[in-house]
């Protein structure tokens, strides 16, 4: 199995810590699309949801949050 990207893991945890996907854009100083996209690969990479995704807010999942 290959190393997750680094972008991806810093994304993922921007997002987890300020339960945003926008915030955690304005903190990286990326797009939330860029940020969207950097999360969706390493749950590829990672075969695992890392977020449950609602309505302007996402919390992660029991493992995403290990």
């Amino acid at each position: 199995m290959a190393l997750p990207s680094l972008n991806g893991m810093r994304a993922f945890e921007a997002a987890a810590r300020l339960g945003s996907v926008k915030d955690a854009a304005e903190e990286l100083h990326l797009t939330p699309s860029a940020v969207s996209r950097h999360i969706r690969a390493l749950e590829q990479n990672l075969g695992q949801d890392l977020f449950e995704r609602g309505f302007r807010q996402i919390t992660p999942t029991i493992r995403g949050s290990y």
